[in-house]
């Protein structure tokens, strides 16, 4: 038991990590909001090396956490509905073995978005927002590349051994 405290404890502090640096870091994509999402990398990191349900505990705690440290209960709501719909979305493009880690980090990248957009129609009760859906797709398809590349590479170096 133990061993599993530790080993989330440091996973949700290496994503709260990747977070802040997130926050220190000016990226413009040119579509107000978008983030590169490098905490993803870790919960698609647990997603191929310890599965759905360490990747999920991660997530949601980081997005908790996250949010009561820089955000507000907004940003949890909105942080949580993209999250888990991007980490279910990506367990099963994984568990169907017809993505490659990049494609099934892409198809995370997209679903958060999705998820966020959702959220806000939500809340904010119109369907108004649906309007910058497609900008945030072409976010989610390039921050979601640019962290299966990233996942891809770490996972191949850890698990073949050579190193980063």
């Amino acid at each position: 038991m133990y061993k599993n405290v530790a080993k989330y404890g440091f996973f949700i502090a290496l994503a709260m990590i990747l977070s802040y640096i997130e926050i220190l870091i000016p990226f413009n994509l040119g579509i107000p909001g978008a983030k590169l999402g490098l905490a993803n990398l870790v919960v698609f990191l647990l997603l191929y090396s310890e599965g759905v349900k360490s990747a999920a505990i991660v997530s949601f705690l980081r997005i908790l956490l996250v949010g009561f440290t820089f955000g507000n209960l907004f940003s949890i709501f909105y942080s949580i509905a993209g999250g888990m719909l991007s980490l279910g979305v990506m367990a099963l493009c994984q568990k169907s073995k017809l993505f490659s880690k990049i494609g099934v980090s892409m198809a995370g990248g997209v679903s958060h978005n999705i998820g966020q957009i959702l959220a806000a129609a939500i809340v904010l009760q119109t369907p108004a927002v649906f309007y910058y859906l497609p900008f945030l797709l072409i976010a989610g398809l390039v921050t979601g590349g640019v962290i299966g590349v990233l996942g891809r590479q770490i996972l191949k170096s850890v698990f073949t051994g050579t190193g980063l």
